[in-house]
């Protein structure tokens, strides 16, 4: 199969605006899905709310558009009435760890077998760049027009609270190196954190000083580091993965 394949193509062009990172993370799932040959009638595709949460429209196979914060249980329910299912959540990090935190922390905590891509732009993007659980300390936005004074929740570390754990860190910038972690998170017979560092221009890039999406996407080049066997947790600048198989369930 292509890639293409994977994609609705009557429905393109899609509704992200220009410049926007979750296109490139989304092609790069299809890409990742092309490597795998995965067959699109064992593929499910489970989204929330959110700029990030349109993926499910756009993905050629079976998808559920959620409501708000609601895409892992969801996924979860899926998965377990059909376990032969390649069941991945595709949603923004606003819907996945802030309105949706507590599955977050009990999925992972019951180690279910899903791939939860998470695109982490910092704000709650389409409803007007208000502060989210994971806006950076003293960064403007919406609702902290002075600067965040709260510290971003540290996704690793929920994520790896367990004793048997699979969490990525990439970027929108280094391609090959998302594609082969979103196939590795894919193909964990586990739960599968896979944190990908995106951006958004037109509801926080701008009141940042950010010219354009391409300003913002060597940005995240300058800031984040490959780390490509770490011993122990990333550094907040670092992307690889830390996995464990932790004792027996």
């Amino acid at each position: 199969m292509s890639y293409k394949d994977y994609i609705k193509w009557d429905r393109m062009p899609s509704t992200w605006c220009p410049g926007c990172a979750i296109g490139t993370i989304f092609k790069s799932l299809a890409f990742t899905l092309e490597k795998m040959n995965v067959p699109r009638e064992e593929l499910v595709v489970v989204s929330g709310i959110g700029c990030s949460g349109r993926a499910a429209g756009y993905f050629d196979c079976d998808s559920v558009h959620t409501t708000h914060g609601r895409a892992i249980p969801v996924a979860e329910g899926i998965k377990r009435a059909n376990p032969a299912l390649t069941v991945i959540v595709f949603s923004g990090d606003g819907d996945l760890v802030g309105i949706g935190g507590n599955h977050f922390l009990h999925a992972s905590r019951r180690d279910v077998n899903l791939a939860v891509i998470c695109i982490n732009n910092g704000i709650y993007g389409m409803t007007g760049g208000q502060m989210a659980p994971t806006t950076p300390l003293g960064e403007k936005t919406l609702t902290s027009p002075h600067g965040t004074l709260f510290f971003p929740l540290n996704i690793q570390a929920v994520a790896t609270a367990n004793p048997r754990h699979f969490y990525g860190r990439c970027s929108t910038y280094q391609i090959n190196h998302l594609q082969k972690v979103l196939k590795e998170a894919i193909e964990w017979p586990g739960f599968a954190f896979v944190d990908v560092m995106a951006f958004c221009i037109e509801n926080f890039g701008r009141r940042l000083g950010f010219k354009n999406g391409h300003e913002m996407l060597f940005k995240i080049k300058a800031d984040f580091k490959m780390n490509p066997a770490p011993a122990g947790r990333l550094a907040d600048n670092e992307l690889g993965v830390v996995k464990h198989d932790g004792p027996d369930r």
